[in-house]
């Protein structure tokens, strides 16, 4: 037998086993690039342990972005929305800075409330869902719910006897993001469960916000004005406030694209 046919053999007896026991170990990545991170370490000659860092980060790199997605999964985003598609130059209201800065996710760390205010079509829902799309691929625990879903749950819990484990749920997250806050008018009741869960995650989570209705305005969501300070205070004491404007840039593009098809069909 040459030497050849020995190598040969004994590396198809190698990749048996190291398949063998990256099922073992739980290590798809490993066991799916082997041959290919193999024979590039070949080609570049690469030390033994540079090729073993290759194979451990090609694991630790893939293990990682199954996480985030399992996150961003496990948030119930509405739709897919990221900072990288966000249009900065359509809304001057809204500062690049800031929001960068927040995409860094130290406001989570620091269990500090965001609130997200302006009009319909103003880009405060998208940011809402691109933060906490940051959040979740950054290992925070997000869970995304609009407003009234979120207090329409807590009643029927209210109602079963279960409030306490719901509104505890809520309360593990690393960060709620609440949607079309001021949308509907919430009676007392409404308004005193969704207090409840901001009691229950002050200054240990974070909430973040988005509303059509500036907090002047709030009166009209909550009527109890008691109440609505109150809430008012939790979900602004010590936060970051994006006022994003009455202007719709989305109605905006829709005119604008109206007038560019007008325009070519008339040319």
């Amino acid at each position: 037998m040459s030497i050849h046919t020995q190598r040969v053999r004994t590396d198809q007896a190698a990749h048996v086993a190291v398949d063998q026991a990256c099922r073992a170990l739980r290590l798809p990545t490993i066991r799916a690039k082997f041959t290919e991170l193999s024979e590039a370490a070949e080609r570049d000659q690469m030390s033994p342990i540079g090729f073993l860092a290759e194979l451990l980060m090609s694991e630790c790199d893939d293990r990682n972005r199954r996480r985030s997605e399992r996150r961003i999964k496990a948030a119930g985003f509405p739709r897919d929305k990221s900072l990288r598609k966000f249009d900065f130059t359509a809304n001057p209201n809204i500062d690049p800075v800031m929001v960068q800065s927040l995409a860094s996710c130290d406001w989570i760390r620091k269990s500090q409330p965001l609130c997200l205010i302006g009009d319909s079509g103003t880009g405060k829902s998208h940011l809402l869902i691109a933060l906490g799309t940051e959040a979740a691929m950054a290992g925070f625990r997000v869970k995304y719910v609009l407003a009234t879903k979120l207090v329409n749950e807590l009643v029927e819990a209210a109602d079963e006897k279960l409030l306490t484990k719901t509104i505890a749920r809520y309360g593990r997250v690393d960060l709620l993001c609440i949607d079309e806050l001021g949308y509907m008018e919430l009676d007392r009741r409404g308004a005193e469960l969704l207090f409840q869960v901001l009691t229950e995650r002050e200054e240990k989570n974070s909430v973040a916000i988005a509303s059509n209705e500036s907090f002047g305005g709030w009166d009209n969501t909550f009527t109890d004005p008691r109440l609505c300070a109150a809430i008012v205070d939790r979900l602004t004491f010590g936060g970051n406030i994006i006022e994003t404007g009455t202007d719709s840039y989305r109605l905006a593009s829709t005119r604008a694209r109206a007038a560019q098809q007008q325009g070519t069909a008339s040319s």
